[in-house]
């Protein structure tokens, strides 16, 4: 007999959003779980909603390092994971207003074609 689990369904904390701008047009990439750390990009069981993805290779999204060559978007809505979970289809911010202090992870602000970074206090930067 199955065990009967709960699991909530929503779109995260988004505060990182700094308008609606970009999000009708978000693409999707396929998360290539092997590249995440449990402890650093999921550690409450979810990849959450802001974090700063490398999606040069839309097949195989990694983590922002801010690399050579690599393409930055920025997870949209929370996605459950755990190091088992296998590789899944997420929604990724291509463009838009990002408020950086906000983010679900230290982030250090880059030029990135499409994305305004703001403080969380006004201001463009």
């Amino acid at each position: 007999m199955p065990r009967l689990t709960s699991e909530t369904i929503g779109g995260g904390d988004q505060s990182w959003l700094g308008s609606a701008h970009g999000i009708g047009n978000c693409r999707t990439a396929t998360i290539d779980v092997s590249a995440f750390t449990s402890g650093t990009h999921y550690p409450n069981g979810y990849i959450p909603s802001g974090l700063p993805v490398d999606v040069a290779d839309e097949g195989a999204a990694a983590p922002w390092t801010g690399g050579e060559g690599e393409v930055l978007g920025f997870v949209f809505t929370d996605q459950p994971c755990t190091a088992t979970t296998a590789d899944f289809a997420a929604p990724i911010l291509r463009h838009g207003l990002v408020k950086v202090d906000n983010l679900p992870i230290a982030f250090t602000v880059v030029a990135a074609p499409g994305f305004v970074f703001i403080e969380v206090g006004g201001g463009g930067s």
